[in-house]
Order: structure tokens, then C-alpha cells, then sequence
């Protein structure tokens, strides 16, 4: 039986896993969908998308300070180009200035911070994390040739990613920790998620762009349709995976300071 400390522990891992695999899950979801309206190959689309996913996550769940920089200067970049810049919504130009503007901001937070964090290694590991998985899922697709929906794909994805940060976190990030001073890390880190955050917002505004044909907008509300089985899918997979994780003594406040 369970003592109230270690069910405490489970409780509290399954509730930030499961809020992280929603994140983790919804986004993935959307990017994978985006990447294939963009004409990339359903494999590649999932290694890619779960690389920025499992990048974006590691972020918010290691070195949030950082990422909140980020996606705030990714939401205000957006929103500020999308009023100046009129009807025409162009993606890589919303992703060059909300990296532009993260790297402000993770700049000044680096400058009124405390030395001594670690997000880009955190970011790092996260990002290697979600190759892993998706390669494994592309291994795991290849063989199984029946489609999947968004709800297996998401919790699978999340599973393996979570997996795969918790159980090598420690050496990754001791080895990664100290190739940039802090004052590059961060404004690499809030740029990362800026990016990440304003082709978000492109994907959210494209589907009442007047610039996009009705095919493309069409595409773009399909993308979108997918994103809540993505949530839910991430949810569960985040759950699971985290309340396993506890009950083999992992818990989330242990995890490498951001």
C-alpha cells in the first residue's frame, strides 16, 4: 500500500505530466498536420514535429522563466505583424520576427537574472528526446502499416518523449551545461520558442486569412479539427507515463534546474 508521501508524489506527477502531454500533444498534432499541408512525407513530418514539440515542452517544463519570455515575444510578434502587415500572412515572416523579438527578450532576462541556469541544456535535451521518439515512431509506423488516429499517435509520442527526457536528463544536461554562457543560452532558448509559438499563430489565423485560397484554408481548418484529439491524446499518454514514472521513484520537482 501506498504511503500519503509517496501518493502525494504519484498525484502530483500525474497532474504535471498530464498538463505537459496536453501541450506536448496538441502541439505535435498540429505541427505534424501542418507539415504535411506544407507537402512534407508523413515520416518526416513526425521526427520533425515531435524535435519542435519535445523542444518547446522541455522548455516550458524545465527553464519556464525562459520559455514565457518566448512565448510571450512570439505572441506579441504576431499579433503585431498581423496588423501591419495586412491580408498577407507569410510564415516565415512571422517566424523571423518573433525569433527576432525572443532573442530580446531571453536577452534582457538573461541580463536580470541570477548566472548559473540552464536552459538551452534543458532545451537540448528535450530536442534529442523527441528525436529519439520519433524515430522510434517512425520504426513502430513502418512495421504497422493500419492508420493510426491522432489520439494513439499523440499519446505515443509523449510517452516515449517523456521517457526518454526523465530517464537521461541528468547526464545529457551535465554534459550539454556550460558550451554557451547564459547570456547566449537564454536568448537561444526564447527565440526557439518564440518561433515555435508565432507559426502557431500563423496556423490559428490562416484559416480567415483573405491571402489563402479556399483549399488552403480548408487545409489549415483540418490541421485545427485534429489539435483536440492531440490534447486529449497527450493527456492521457502524459498521465500514464508520469504516474509509471513515479511509482519507479522519478518525480518531477526532482528534475535538473532550468
Amino acid at each position: 500500500m501506498l504511503s500519503k508521501a509517496r501518493l502525494t508524489a504519484v498525484m502530483t506527477t500525474l497532474f504535471v505530466w498530464g498538463l505537459a502531454g496536453a501541450l506536448f500533444g496538441g502541439l505535435f498534432i498540429g505541427l505534424y498536420e501542418v507539415l504535411q499541408v506544407l507537402t512534407l512525407g508523413p515520416r518526416q513530418a513526425v521526427v520533425v514535429a515531435a524535435l519542435a514539440a519535445a523542444m518547446t515542452t522541455a522548455a516550458f517544463y524545465s527553464a519556464m522563466p525562459v520559455a514565457l519570455m518566448g512565448a510571450m515575444a512570439g505572441v506579441l510578434a504576431s499579433i503585431g505583424y498581423l496588423i501591419l502587415g495586412g491580408p498577407r500572412l507569410e510564415l516565415g515572416i512571422i517566424v523571423l520576427v518573433a525569433a527576432g523579438l525572443g532573442l530580446l527578450g531571453g536577452a534582457f532576462f538573461a541580463w536580470t537574472s541570477a548566472p548559473g541556469s540552464r536552459p538551452l541544456a534543458e532545451t537540448l535535451t528535450g530536442l534529442l528526446a523527441g528525436l529519439g521518439a520519433g524515430l522510434i515512431l517512425v520504426a513502430v509506423l513502418t512495421l504497422y502499416s493500419q492508420p493510426v488516429g491522432a489520439v494513439v499517435l499523440a499519446a505515443g509520442i509523449v510517452a516515449l518523449v517523456g521517457s526518454l527526457f526523465q530517464l537521461n536528463e541528468h547526464w545529457i544536461v551535465r554534459g550539454l551545461h556550460g558550451w554557451l554562457p547564459d547570456t547566449l543560452a537564454a536568448p537561444m532558448v526564447a527565440a526557439l520558442v518564440a518561433a515555435v509559438v508565432g507559426a502557431s499563430m500563423w496556423m490559428v489565423a490562416g484559416t480567415t486569412a483573405t491571402a489563402l485560397d479556399p483549399a488552403a484554408r480548408d487545409a489549415v481548418a483540418r490541421v485545427l479539427a485534429q489539435v483536440p484529439s492531440g490534447v486529449l491524446g497527450g493527456l492521457m499518454g502524459g498521465a500514464v507515463t508520469g504516474g509509471l514514472l513515479a511509482l519507479m521513484g522519478f518525480r518531477p520537482d526532482e528534475h535538473e534546474p532550468g
